[in-house]
C-alpha cells in the first residue's frame, strides 16, 4: 500500500540530507514504526508520504498511485493524520472537530453525523457525552482519543501517526495504545507511526524500521529485529532489555503448557510470555497455572527465549 523508493530530503542551505535514500515498503493492512534518535529524519520521511514536505528526490506510491503526480490536498484527504499536540479547532465542538474531513469530502449532514457517532464510539468516547464537548472541557487521553476519531472519520485507507501519545501520562498512554492497537486490528489500516519509545514501536508495528541520520539502518518485523539487530548501534538504541521485551509480543499459546497442576494466582489466557515472566519473578515461583488449565514453568520460559 505504501511503497517508498529512495526518498531523499535536502532543506535549502543545509549541509546534509535530513533524509537519505531511503526505500521500504508497507504492505496493505499492516503497521510500521518509525524509530532513532532526535534528528534521524523520523518525522521528515513521516510528512513526506503525505506531502506536508515534498521530497527532493525519490518516489511514493499509495495503493499503486504516483502520490508525488497527485494533487497534494486531494492525497491529504485520503490520508488520516494524527499527531502528538492534536490540533483540534478549540472553539469548535468535538463533533465538528471529528466531522473536518467528511465536510470537505462533500459528505451530506446525515452521512456524517451518523459517522461523528461510528468513530467516537471506535475510540471508546460515548457520542451522547462527548459530542458537543469543546476540547477544553476533554482530558489530555480525551482530546488524543478526539484526534485518532478525526484521522478515521473519511474512512482513509493510510493512517499516518507522529508520537500520536506522547503529550499523555503513562497510564494513559498505556490505555491508548491498547486501544489503537485494538483499531489496528479491527480496521485493518495501512499504518505509517513515529516513535521514540520502543516499546511502543514493537507494540504498535508489525515491523519496525529504524533511522540513523537520515538513512535506513534497519527494517524488519518486529520481533526480528529485536533477536538480529543488524549492528552495535541498533542493538545499542533498541536496549540491553531486547529479548525480554521480544517477550512481549508472543502469547502464552506460544510455549506448550506443562499438564501438571501448580500452586499460586494462574496466569490470564491474554497475558504474554513477558507477563508470564514478570508473575513468576514476583511470586518467586517456578511455575505458576494457567487459567486455561495446566501450568507454566520457568525452565521452558528462559529455554524458550534462549532458543529464539
Amino acid at each position: 500500500m505504501i511503497d517508498i523508493r529512495g526518498l531523499t530530503k535536502r532543506w535549502p542551505g543545509a549541509d546534509r540530507n535530513s533524509v537519505s535514500d531511503v526505500t521500504l515498503a508497507v504492505p496493505e493492512g499492516t503497521s510500521c514504526a518509525l524509530i532513532g534518535p532526535s534528528g534521524s529524519g523520523k518525522t521528515t520521511l513521516l510528512r513526506m508520504v503525505n506531502r506536508l514536505v515534498e521530497p527532493s528526490a525519490g518516489s511514493i506510491r499509495i495503493g499503486g498511485e504516483d502520490a508525488l503526480r497527485m494533487d497534494a490536498v486531494s492525497l491529504r484527504r485520503r490520508i488520516g493524520y494524527v499527531i502528538q499536540d492534536v490540533g483540534l479547532f478549540p472553539h469548535w465542538s468535538v463533533a465538528a472537530n471529528v466531522a473536518t474531513v467528511p465536510r470537505l469530502l462533500g459528505w451530506d449532514a446525515a452521512r456524517i453525523a451518523r459517522r461523528v457517532e461510528e468513530v467516537l464510539a471506535l475510540v471508546g468516547l460515548d457520542p451522547a457525552r462527548f459530542a458537543e464537548r469543546r476540547p477544553h472541557q476533554l482530558s489530555g487521553g480525551e482530546r488524543q482519543r478526539v484526534g485518532v476519531a478525526r484521522a478515521l472519520a473519511g474512512d482513509p485507507p493510510v493512517l499516518l501517526m507522529d508520537e500520536p501519545f506522547g503529550a499523555v501520562d503513562p497510564v494513559v498512554r498505556g490505555r491508548l495504545q491498547e486501544e489503537v492497537l485494538r483499531l489496528l486490528k479491527q480496521l485493518r489500516k495501512t499504518v505509517l507511526i513515529v516513535t521514540h519509545d520502543v516499546a511502543e514501536a514493537v507494540r504498535l508495528g508489525d515491523a519496525v524500521a529504524l533511522l540513523r541520520d537520515g538513512r535506513l539502518v534497519q527494517h524488519a518485523p518486529a520481533a526480528e529485529m529485536l533477536a538480529q539487530p543488524a549492528d552495535g548501534f541498533a542493538a545499542e538504541f533498541l536496549g540491553a532489555d531486547r529479548l525480554l521485551l521480544r517477550l512481549s509480543l508472543f502469547p502464552l499459546s506460544a510455549l506448550p503448557a506443562r499438564t501438571e497442576p501448580a500452586p499460586g494466582t494462574p496466569l490470564p489466557v491474554d497475558a504474554t510470555l513477558r507477563d508470564a515472566l514478570a508473575a513468576l519473578l514476583a511470586a518467586g515461583a517456578t511455575t505458576l497455572p494457567l487459567a486455561g488449565g495446566g501450568s507454566l514453568a520457568l525452565d521452558d520460559l528462559l529455554a524458550f527465549a534462549a532458543a529464539r
